[in-house]
């Protein structure tokens, strides 16, 4: 798999954490880790009206741990990446979920054109990658999952809570 980085913010945003963001570190040396770690944060009650954001290089494995997760949740058939849709709408028992890519957002009237400010306001699970290129439209984070490929298999993660909600999940896992 090779990792390669994105350079290019086209919504400005803020990058620094508050005072009161709790963090937590993490190794993760093969998929069966990012899948374990995905089945702990999918048992985490406050995950149910949360907003998480992944960030890393392309390849690092955001789509791969949001897959994981998913399929913890309990969503079935096919889960693809929503790369070109910006956005991906997931079922699962007694929750809604969004996953969403900003990758390729790079218009501020896109947010309002598709209905983002709905879906954000409403109960439900919200995921995003690359959350940067739409920061000043999205809300704090509840928790903020930072993936760095070390090699093929093995990743550093660092997790970041904003919330009060968010702080709750880091403890859980």
């Amino acid at each position: 798999m090779t990792v390669a980085p994105h350079t290019g913010q086209i919504v400005e945003s803020g990058t620094s954490l508050p005072a009161d963001a709790a963090t937590r570190h993490a190794i993760w040396h093969s998929e069966a880790d990012t899948d374990a770690f995905a089945r702990q944060l999918a048992a985490q009650p406050q995950l149910a009206n949360a907003y998480l954001t992944l960030h890393g290089d392309l390849g690092a494995g955001k789509t791969t741990l949001v897959r994981h997760l998913l399929r913890a949740l309990g969503v079935q058939g096919r889960i693809k990446s929503p790369t070109y849709a910006v956005v991906e709408p997931h079922e699962a028992p007694n929750l809604s979920i969004w996953h969403f890519d900003f990758y390729r957002f790079d218009d501020p009237r896109e947010w309002e054109d598709a209905g983002f400010r709905d879906i954000f306001a409403n109960p439900g699970l919200k995921v995003a990658e690359w959350p940067e290129k739409a920061a000043a439209l999205t809300p704090s984070a509840d928790l903020a999952i930072h993936i760095e490929a070390i090699d093929d298999t093995e990743r550093k993660v660092t997790l970041h809570a904003h919330t009060p909600a968010g702080r709750a999940m880091l403890q859980g896992l």
